[in-house]
């Protein structure tokens, strides 16, 4: 079980991005009434720019008081509920746009099944392809969009794991809206990082969020605020998840033991051949 000492920063994006909000407010009805009454076409492509500096693409939205509904579709299949009080604005998206899903367009994205997967199972996937840990991979799209499958940051770096559209292209992701797909690619990206610094985690995540080529020019983490942000906090994140699974295996090591020294009485022998397992468990968490 690898864990990361936290004192060495880390940074991850090809694309910088600020930091998430750290909890929604609730915003007054009044303040964003006239929004409700903006015309929005069908098949019109919108961002709704948030405070935080991300924006979400999508079709069309309806203002209900404290909660903006922003759907992706023009028939209402697919939508997601933000706080009113943290949309900034709106802008038209000038870029290519999105299609509406269709029976045959759902069955090309996804191959392998007729629906999207739960973000879960293809965390898990992808990590199981590219040798990865699922906690870590989830610690990354955590600080880089929050699970917001629609995030576009302020560079133009798009979905889960913000990939750079010159970035997908090599990855050979085509639509990096699509879970499944942008996963794949970044968690691609992320072992060939790995396996260039010899995996090193924080120079590559380092070179995930400033670029490989910002990590050899300062051989290491670039001096950026918010690329040495951006490592620490998945840094901390990761290890805090690595910490609680350690204690929750030995209180289930500690709970079988108890419930198991009744029925049998444990010889000497058999109790000094445990104390090993218990030094080693302590011995990882140290590093």
């Amino acid at each position: 079980m690898m864990q990361v000492p936290e004192g060495r920063p880390t940074s991850q994006r090809h694309c910088l991005r600020p930091e998430h909000s750290a909890a929604w407010k609730v915003a007054g009805f009044c303040c964003v009434l006239a929004l409700t009454l903006l015309p929005c076409p069908a098949g019109a492509a919108d961002l709704a720019v948030l405070r935080n500096g991300f924006s979400i693409r999508h079709d069309h939205r309806q203002v209900m008081g404290a909660t903006t509904r922003l759907f992706f579709f023009a028939d209402d299949s697919s939508f997601t509920d933000v706080p009113t009080e943290q949309i900034a604005n709106y802008e038209r998206d000038l870029s290519a746009p999105t299609p509406a899903p269709s029976a045959g367009s759902i069955t090309a994205s996804f191959p392998k099944s007729a629906v999207p997967l739960p973000i879960n199972e293809v965390v898990n996937s992808a990590s199981a392809t590219f040798h990865l840990d699922p906690d870590l991979v989830n610690s990354v799209i955590h600080a880089e969009s929050g699970f917001n499958a629609h995030a576009v940051s302020p560079k133009g770096a798009r979905g889960l794991m913000q990939l750079m559209p010159g970035t997908a292209d090599q990855l050979g992701v085509s639509d990096a809206f699509d879970p499944e797909a942008n996963v794949t690619g970044g968690s691609r990206y992320l072992r060939e990082l790995l396996e260039r610094y010899n995996f090193d985690l924080v120079k590559a995540l380092a070179a995930y969020n400033a670029g490989p080529g910002r990590v050899e020019q300062y051989q290491g983490v670039p001096p950026f605020r918010e690329t040495r942000a951006y490592v620490a906090r998945i840094v901390h994140e990761y290890n805090t998840k690595k910490i609680a699974q350690e204690k929750a295996a030995k209180q289930k090591q500690a709970a079988s033991h108890a419930t198991s020294k009744p029925k049998r009485k444990t010889s000497p022998k058999t109790q000094t051949a445990t104390k090993p397992a218990g030094t080693t468990v302590a011995a990882a968490s140290a590093h």
